[in-house]
C-alpha cells in the first residue's frame, strides 16, 4: 500500500481565491473559444485544464469552446497547428511544453498565449521577465534554479560513488540546453561527470541505453519531455534493465517503474492556467500578469525499483518522501 503525504503547491504569486460560479457568470450568454496546442497527445493533465475552466464557471460545449491541436509527440506539427488556431481567431491559445510555446508565439504577436507548462519562459526568450512578461505571453513555469541541484543530491544519497551519470534528452526540446546547462554546473561542483545522450525516436530510445551502459554510466536523468513521457514505460523498463537507477520530473514515470521523481504537480499547473485564461478573458493584459514558478515539490520513490536494483533507500529520503510506491 503506497503511503501518501501530499504537500499542497504553493505559487509565488499567492494563492488562489475560491469565486462562486454564480459570481463570475459576467456575460451568460456569450461563449468563449479558445485554442489548446499540445506536443503530447490527451493526458490526464489536460483533464484538470479543463476541471479548471469548470470551476471557474466555463463548460466546454456551453459557454466555452476549446479547439484541440495535439501534435503526437511531432515536433514539426506544431508550427502549422499554431497558425491554424491564429487562423480561426480563438481568443487565447493555451500551450503545452515549450516547443508548443515558441510555435504559438511564432504565429502571434497579437492572440494572449498562456502557458500550461514550460521550462523558464525567460532563458528560452519568450518574455522579459517572470514579473512583467511583457508581450502576449504569460502563464506558468515548471522550471527553478533549486530542482536540478536537488534531484542530483537525491541520486547521489542513493547512489553514495557516483561519479559518472548520463542525461537522456531530445536536441528538438528546447528547455532540455537550459536544464543540461543547470546539471552540468551542478556536477562540476561535486566532482560528477555528466553524459548526454540525444533521444529522438523510439529506436533511438532503445540504441541510447545501450550506449549509457557502454559509456560505463551508473544512473541516468531522464528531462521533462512529451515525447518522452509517451514512451516513459520503455524508459522506466530499459533503466532498471541496464541497471540504471533513474531520476525523473514527473510521478508518472515513478509508477511505470523509474526509481524516483522530484518536481511539481503538473496537473495543478493546469489548474492554474485556467484562471490566467479566466483573467484575459475578462480584460487583463497578458504581459501585465506575472509568471509562477512553483515554489514546492513532492518526492516519489518506487521501493520495488530499489530492491531490483539493489539500493537501499536512505533513512533521509524515507523522512522525506510524499509517496513510496510498492
Amino acid at each position: 500500500m503506497s503511503q501518501i503525504r501530499r504537500r499542497k503547491l504553493l505559487f509565488a504569486t499567492g494563492a488562489l481565491l475560491v469565486i462562486p460560479v454564480a459570481a463570475i457568470a459576467q456575460h451568460p450568454g456569450k461563449i468563449s473559444r479558445i485554442g489548446f496546442l499540445g506536443l503530447r497527445s490527451r493526458a490526464s493533465d489536460y483533464a484538470a485544464f479543463t476541471q479548471g475552466m469548470r470551476e471557474l464557471g466555463y463548460v466546454d460545449g456551453k459557454n466555452l469552446v476549446i479547439e484541440w491541436r495535439l501534435a503526437d509527440g511531432q515536433f514539426d506539427r506544431l508550427p502549422g497547428m499554431a497558425a491554424e488556431l491564429v487562423r480561426m481567431k480563438v481568443e487565447i491559445i493555451v500551450t503545452q511544453s515549450t516547443p508548443a510555446v515558441g510555435a504559438a508565439k511564432q504565429a502571434t504577436s497579437a492572440i494572449p498565449i498562456v502557458i500550461a507548462s514550460s521550462a523558464d519562459p525567460v532563458e528560452a526568450g519568450f518574455v522579459a521577465s517572470l514579473a512583467r512578461p511583457g508581450g502576449n505571453i504569460t502563464g506558468l513555469s515548471l522550471s527553478n534554479v533549486e530542482l536540478t541541484p536537488k534531484q542530483l543530491e537525491m541520486l547521489i544519497a542513493m547512489v553514495p560513488k557516483l561519479s559518472r551519470v548520463a542525461v537522456l534528452t531530445n536536441r528538438d526540446d528546447g528547455a532540455h540546453v537550459v536544464t543540461l546547462k543547470n546539471l552540468v554546473a551542478a556536477a562540476q561542483k561535486i566532482g560528477v561527470r555528466v553524459l548526454p545522450v540525444e533521444a529522438r525516436t523510439p529506436e533511438e530510445i532503445e540504441r541510447a541505453f545501450a550506449t549509457m551502459k557502454k559509456e560505463q554510466a551508473q544512473a541516468v536523468f531522464v528531462l521533462i519531455s512529451p515525447f518522452f513521457a509517451t514512451h516513459r514505460q520503455r524508459i522506466a523498463d530499459l533503466a532498471v534493465a541496464h541497471g540504471l537507477p533513474s531520476v525523473v520530473g514527473l510521478r508518472e514515470y515513478v509508477t511505470a517503474g523509474a526509481l524516483l521523481s522530484y518536481g511539481t504537480n503538473i496537473g495543478d499547473l493546469y489548474r492554474r492556467a485556467a484562471t490566467y485564461v479566466d483573467k484575459i478573458l475578462k480584460g487583463a493584459k497578458p504581459g501585465e500578469l506575472p509568471i509562477e514558478q512553483p515554489t514546492t515539490f513532492s518526492l516519489v520513490i518506487n521501493r520495488k525499483t530499489a530492491k531490483t536494483l539493489g539500493l537501499t533507500i536512505p533513512r533521509e529520503l524515507l523522512l522525506r518522501a510524499d509517496e513510496m510506491i510498492d
